[in-house]
């Protein structure tokens, strides 16, 4: 069946692709082993400069790439050129410090002589081909946090993109093969989701990462542990964002708006349940419903449009059953809640805020992938961790509170791979970016990203071995 490309906000198919048969598949993995022999020997210096010029090529073509996101998968272009930029920020710093992030490691002298050694290194070295599994919420920006890192690291990649920006995904290997990269380098594999199990359990192939779904998240872990192969997930989840008394409450709704609404509302890391203590809950609930209400859905491409479509229709089907589930249920929409007049051609769904949500509705323990949040009041800080803590993923939190002595509660209780104070979620490549729970394991970005697609590997040597003199 061909793989489509098609706009979200007209529902035309824009471009197809035939999927790569089982021999095009072959060629490509065989090149990513034929390459990696060769350029795992290249150095830092050498891997920095192809790096770099990706990313001046990417700069380059900046509002060219971002029209091909919005037109592929709906975020609005203002979204998806600010994505170019990032991943441009994210190329350069990698570059500029992949080689100390990789530096070799002296073991301290006493441990050394102690294991009966003149000196003893950990030195980190590239794996191989690594297959990623990527998502189409954020189609450049996913891609790149992990070939950044994994490239700079002398792997190479292979990229199985989600199947609805496949031009996105032949940008990407355009963009590196023109960069300079030896073929081989970074490929990407137009193929349905059940060619992937293959390419995992092919010998050459020897890691995978996956950001996507729980479900799809177990089965290439089952598969890559079946083979005895490294794997790192990131598996979305369900941000808690926790307004307590001594926040500004004014500035702690006006980001709420945009933490949930971000790329449509379809971002791992946006706020998705907005849990407020009892004593500032209304001031925040009628400034966040009122900034909710207030923003322009329409055409991606038009500049000032603040939420385009959702990327599928399936996808916008999904949020409709679970505020469905949530109002039959009791719930009451402060805002929004059903698909927006006048704009029939598209998927879009009205930016929404749901309170009175109880524990059998859905949308209390699913992830809700679109502009819709859930609005709870709490009485006390721990009640508050409880609720935050009360779900099975674990990704990020924005926490909005001054005061230290619950900063320090929430550094220690609250259940997910980041904590952010007084702002909201984000991603940088100096920041390590991972989840606990169903949100998976692992990490992308800085030194412990860099870090996971390497041998590490322990150099001893023993007495005239003559060696370091190099320092």
């Amino acid at each position: 069946m061909p793989i489509a490309s098609v706009n979200p906000a007209t529902g035309e198919t824009l471009e197809t692709f035939e999927p790569l048969d089982a021999d095009g598949v072959e060629t490509r993995v065989a090149r990513a082993a034929t390459a990696f022999a060769a350029y795992r020997t290249t150095g830092f210096a050498e891997r920095a400069a192809l790096l770099r010029a990706a990313a001046d090529l990417l700069e380059a073509e900046r509002d060219d790439t971002a029209r091909t996101m919005t037109l592929e998968m709906g975020k609005p272009v203002g979204q998806a050129a600010a994505e170019v930029d990032k991943c441009v920020k994210t190329m350069r710093w990698f570059a500029e410090r992949g080689a100390a992030l990789l530096a070799d490691e002296r073991i301290d002298t006493a441990d050394t002589a102690d294991a009966g050694a003149e000196a003893a290194v950990a030195r980190y070295r590239p794996l191989g081909p690594v297959l990623a599994v990527m998502p189409w919420n954020f189609p450049l920006w996913q891609v790149v946090r992990f070939a950044a890192p994994a490239l700079m690291a002398g792997n190479t990649a292979l990229l199985k993109h989600a199947s609805n920006v496949p031009r996105t995904a032949l940008l990407l290997e355009r963009l590196f093969a023109r960069a300079g990269y030896p073929q081989g380098c970074f490929q990407t594999l137009l193929v349905a989701s059940d060619a992937i199990e293959a390419v995992i359990r092919d010998p050459r192939v020897v890691a995978v990462t996956l950001t996507g779904s729980e479900a799809a998240g177990r089965s290439v872990a089952a598969i890559a542990a079946d083979e005895v192969k490294k794997s790192v997930l990131e598996l979305g989840g369900s941000d808690p964002f926790l307004v307590l008394p001594s926040a500004d409450v004014a500035r702690a709704a006006k980001v709420a708006v945009t933490a949930r609404v971000q790329n449509n509302g379809q971002s791992c890391i946006a706020a998705k349940r907005f849990i407020v203590h009892e004593q500032v809950y209304e001031a925040f609930a009628a400034a966040f419903v009122e900034g909710m209400a207030a923003l322009r859905v329409g055409d991606p491409l038009r500049q000032g449009t603040d939420v385009g479509p959702l990327s599928t229709e399936s996808g916008r089907a999904d949020l409709e059953e679970l505020v469905d589930d949530a109002l039959r249920r009791g719930a009451k929409a402060q805002c929004g809640g059903q698909r927006p007049a006048g704009l029939d051609a598209g998927w879009y769904y009205e930016p929404t805020v749901l309170t009175g949500i109880t524990p059998e509705m859905r949308i209390h323990r699913e992830e809700c992938f679109g502009p819709v949040a859930t609005l709870y009041r709490v009485a006390s800080l721990a009640e508050a961790v409880q609720l935050a803590n009360g779900t099975p993923f674990g990704l990020s939190s924005s926490a909005w509170t001054t005061d230290r002595a619950e900063q320090l509660v929430l550094e220690r209780d609250l259940e997910a791979g980041g904590v952010f104070f007084n702002g909201m979620t984000a991603s940088h490549p100096a920041l390590p970016f991972g989840g606990v729970k169903r949100s998976g394991f692992g990490r992308e970005l800085s030194g412990h990203g860099i870090r996971e697609f390497c041998n590490v590997t322990t150099l001893w040597y023993g007495p005239g071995s003559h060696l370091h003199s190099e320092g």
